[in-house]
């Protein structure tokens, strides 16, 4: 069983930073990829960054980015979510994922990911 566990949110005011962690436990696996989605009250999940884990290359959504960097640490198994620059409308439930499945390109959509964490609330006040 792999487990995705996110730490980090909280709540910021606007110009503020965050950094969110995803820790991954459990048995080994190999991932192809991680990242982040978010979800706010009664809208869909959307993407907000992936990063490959070998290699390290890294994919934006165009709302975040500038303002937010993904990175991994292979030895602690661990993704971050650096935020800067908060705006209340980065306000949602903020998801960690992991694909295993190699797939050519970095995969954007949740389908395409097959573990989840828990989700942490980022609040962001104006």
């Amino acid at each position: 069983q792999v487990q995705l566990v996110e730490s980090g949110g909280g709540l910021v005011q606007a110009g503020g930073s965050l950094r969110l962690s995803c820790a991954a436990s459990g048995r080994t696996f190999s991932r192809y990829a991680m990242g982040w989605f978010r979800q706010a009250p009664g809208k869909e999940r959307y993407f907000v960054a992936a990063i490959r884990w070998s290699g390290g290359s890294t994919y934006y959504a165009g709302s975040v980015k500038g303002r937010f960097t993904i990175s991994r640490d292979n030895a602690k198994n661990t993704v971050y979510l650096q935020m800067n620059s908060l705006k209340p409308e980065d306000t949602a439930v903020y998801y960690c994922v992991a694909r295993s499945a190699w797939s050519g390109t970095l995969p954007l959509s949740p389908g395409e990911y097959n573990y989840w964490g828990q989700g942490t609330q980022v609040t962001v006040s104006s």
